[in-house]
């Protein structure tokens, strides 16, 4: 596994082949990221892991941009210390003019996210962390040769870095997750590298925030994961207010090993905190409310009596050769009725207090045949969430069962 001569995903490289990567100098630092969906809604910027790197969300950014979200990938640069990150960060959210954002940060990405909420509490709206911590002190303890990282060899570096990830006989979803942050990590440099085992070392804890906890979420897997309980049971002592998602299995990359479920927390905690998804920008993905797109330019209102005739040929009408983004892959119609579904249900828990079960008379529900021959892993995963789930987290009850298996 680790070490191994690997394939890249096929999806990953339809995504490399659709979203660009941008990289920008700010000062002494070079940023790569993926900027991808409409740009008029507010970002969900992912911040990833020790070992991670912008790539390893391309199915957080595949998945919401085809639903209206803007999702904003980065690498994480060389910052020797958390203020010089803080100040990093800042001014690559001014370079690509970008003030409002919500984060997502996953280990050493949510800690990062929490600093960055803590120092400029005024541009951030909300916070997503999954297997994360408050305070550094015990990885400090853990590297007494933390002062002299900055010479080690690479191979030491790698070596250290890939020693949290469990190399044993895994579930083949997880185990084609750590195949592919193992060869992100080889594409990061020594003094990549050294600078992020700094971050992690240098002793720092995260103080009060001004974000209300109702604006945080925390999404943690069950199973074996490097970052240890108790450093993520601080986490939740920290934010007694926030929304709780507890995914029973996914090891430390959840977002590639369940990105469906993810995704759908990430969808709702978007939704629960104001973020407006626009689909109607989105290059052949269906409007809200209609059960297709209109491809013609928008010159204006049609008359009532011209609408027949309007979506007859709209639906004869190809898809434009070029537009701003290309789009991705398109999904399966029932997936966008039950992401419709899932967000009316959310709005109408939030405006009631409320939870509501989804209409089991549904065709969607029952053919579970269909399901699995068009879209096995998302629709069986979402519709047990639906099912047995949904109701309990919108009513900010405890998620602990698990959401893949049947």
């Amino acid at each position: 596994m680790k070490g191994g001569v690997l394939s890249a995903p096929g999806d990953y490289i339809y995504f490399k082949s659709q979203v660009p990567l941008h990289k920008i100098p700010i000062g002494s630092k070079q940023w790569r990221y993926y900027d991808f969906g409409p740009k008029v809604v507010p970002p969900l910027i992912c911040l990833p892991g020790i070992a991670g790197t912008a790539d390893v969300y391309y199915k957080q950014i595949m998945s919401l941009s085809m639903k209206g979200y803007r999702v904003i990938s980065v690498d994480i640069p060389r910052a020797w210390n958390n203020h010089e990150w803080i100040q990093a960060f800042e001014k690559f959210l001014d370079a690509i003019d970008v003030h409002h954002i919500h984060l997502y940060g996953t280990a050493l990405g949510g800690f990062l996210a929490q600093l960055f909420a803590q120092h400029r509490p005024r541009r951030v709206r909300s916070l997503v962390l999954s297997n994360t911590f408050v305070e550094t002190t015990s990885f400090s303890a853990s590297m007494p040769w933390a002062p002299i990282v900055g010479w080690a060899p690479a191979f030491i570096l790698k070596r250290h870095v890939l020693s949290g990830i469990r190399d044993s006989p895994q579930e083949p979803f997880i185990a084609d997750s750590v195949d592919f942050v193992v060869s992100q990590v080889e594409t990061l440099s020594r003094e990549d590298l050294a600078s992020r085992l700094t971050l992690t070392a240098d002793a720092a804890s995260v103080g009060p925030l001004l974000l209300p906890d109702s604006s945080i979420t925390l999404m943690d897997t069950n199973d074996y994961c490097a970052t240890p309980q108790s450093l993520k049971d601080q986490v939740c002592e920290r934010y007694p207010g926030a929304r709780r998602a507890y995914l029973k299995s996914g090891g430390d990359f959840p977002f590639l090993s369940r990105p469906d479920e993810v995704n759908l927390h990430l969808q709702l905690h978007l939704r629960r905190v104001g973020v407006e998804a626009r689909p109607d920008l989105i290059p052949g993905a269906p409007k809200d409310g209609s059960g297709g797109s209109s491809n013609e330019p928008n010159n204006g209102r049609k008359d009532a009596d011209d609408s027949s005739e309007n979506d007859k040929r709209d639906s004869e009408t190809p898809p434009p050769a070029e537009s701003a983004e290309p789009p991705l892959a398109p999904e399966a119609t029932g997936s966008h009725d039950l992401d419709n579904q899932l967000l009316k249900m959310a709005k109408l828990s939030d405006d009631t207090g409320e939870s509501v079960s989804p209409p089991l008379e549904n065709s969607f529900f029952h053919d579970k045949q269909n399901l699995l021959v068009s879209r096995a892993l998302l629709n069986v995963t979402c519709e047990f969430f639906i099912l047995n789930m949904l109701p309990l987290y919108l009513g900010n009850c405890t998620l602990t069962g698990n959401v893949a298996a049947m």
